[in-house]
């Protein structure tokens, strides 16, 4: 298990090509290639966690389940929050475990992630059924430097959760999707 403190911002992609050739040629490697990830959220009766600020997730991603929780994030330029997350083995064990203690699954949200990474941070390219966004982490002052050499402005970073971008992108577009999944997306699109 590790813990650490988690900097971040999050910014819309709007040329993946683009942004990958800028990703190589400012020395990032990919370390991950593009991936099919799926992460459920869980909560207590009545989103105690979620009124608390705080995100209790169960992620599979090529073939690894982790279990994640994140404490609530300090308000800022970047999204700054402590981290514990451990691999579990079996991630339908865990569901069943963490419902025996009363967690409920509040959201699922699914995407194709490609990681990259140099010497000091980690980037994401992210493409999930509202868009895709990518997301910067490490320390701010590396942040900022990297969000200039892929010309993303202070203006466009983003420190909403998924969770929050999908509620903040149902509420624009109408749609009657309960869960930021290419299925329920898909099928609330065909619906109107």
């Amino acid at each position: 298990m590790r813990a650490n403190q988690e900097i971040e911002i999050k910014f819309c992609v709007k040329n993946l090509r683009r942004l990958n050739q800028a990703l190589h040629a400012a020395g990032f490697r990919l370390i991950t290639r593009r991936t099919h990830e799926i992460n459920t959220l869980f909560d207590l009766p009545g989103q105690v966690l979620r009124k608390r600020g705080e995100l209790f997730r169960l992620r599979e991603y090529g073939g690894k389940w982790v279990l994640t929780h994140k404490s609530k994030g300090k308000a800022g330029r970047h999204k700054v929050r402590i981290e514990l997350e451990t691999e579990v083995s079996s991630g339908i064990k865990m569901e069943l475990i963490l419902r025996a203690l009363g967690f409920l699954p509040t959201f699922r949200y699914e995407k194709y992630r490609a990681e990259w990474a140099d010497r000091t941070g980690h980037i994401v390219v992210d493409e999930t059924p509202i868009g895709n966004f990518g997301e910067i982490e490490g320390p701010s002052r590396w942040i900022d430097r990297t969000a200039r050499v892929l010309q993303i402005s202070p203006d466009g970073y983003l420190t909403s959760t998924y969770s929050d971008l999908f509620f903040e992108w149902k509420k624009d577009t109408g749609s009657a999707a309960k869960n930021m999944t290419f299925h329920d997306v898909e099928t609330s699109r065909r619906r109107r």
